[in-house]
């Protein structure tokens, strides 16, 4: 935990970025690696989801974290301390990670052994949503104080993600937040989109979430 690897990413101005995505998924593809591009706001409980995810999965997939700041190595720490590879990904200043910033995270994370690979992207509803990273698939984290208008607010966000996880809904009480408003508002950005209600903290809907994952990563690793 003393020496994690900090890796700076640049952003490629060189290539068409979809097409570098598509590519890119390719060869994770052939290498039965599922990428997982994880994305929320700050604070919507991003890193403590992941180590409860962690702690469901660890003992069936080989499984890799790619955490990615603007700076800082905090996340990749948590990430470690459950026991699985982590690395932490410096943007440069740049809000969000694009496929070939990707690609130099999984290069330096390594997939060989990996078959779960996890990029828990920049912290925000804009920028992260912008651009494909070459991920297997999109989740992404809205939090219960966020708001249920969150969805009509951001609509990219939520019109590209396979998943959304409503996390903290363990305070819902104290919170004017309308659940079954908020699934009614990401459904309209987004028809296709699995929407599981879940609490990190507690442990509440996670199984479910993890159910959802190892599907997706048997049909991928197969």
């Amino acid at each position: 935990m003393d020496n994690i690897r900090v890796i700076e990413v640049k952003r490629s101005i060189f290539e068409s970025n979809d097409q570098d995505a598509d590519k890119l998924r390719g060869e994770l593809k052939e290498s039965k690696t599922f990428l997982l591009n994880l994305m929320s706001s700050p604070g919507s409980g991003k890193t403590t989801t992941l180590t409860r995810t962690i702690e469901l999965l660890k003992d069936k997939y080989r499984i890799g974290v790619m955490e990615a700041d603007i700076d800082s190595d905090v996340d990749a720490r948590t990430i470690a301390a459950t026991g699985v590879k982590s690395i932490q990904l410096h943007t440069g200043g740049m809000c969000h990670l694009d496929a070939d910033m990707t690609r130099q995270g999984i290069k330096e994370l390594g997939v060989e052994d990996v078959d779960f690979a996890i990029l828990e992207n920049v912290g925000n509803l804009v920028c992260p949503a912008e651009f494909d990273t070459g991920s297997t698939k999109n989740a992404m984290i809205l939090s219960v104080p966020e708001g249920h208008d969150k969805p009509l607010k951001y609509p990219l966000m939520f019109s590209i993600c396979d998943v959304v996880l409503i996390n903290k809904i363990d305070v819902m009480p104290y919170f004017d937040f309308d659940l079954e408003k908020c699934k009614e508002n990401i459904l309209f950005r987004n028809p296709k989109a699995k929407i599981i209600p879940i609490c990190a903290k507690t442990g509440e809907g996670m199984q479910e979430w993890a159910d959802w994952l190892a599907e997706n990563i048997e049909e991928a690793i197969k």
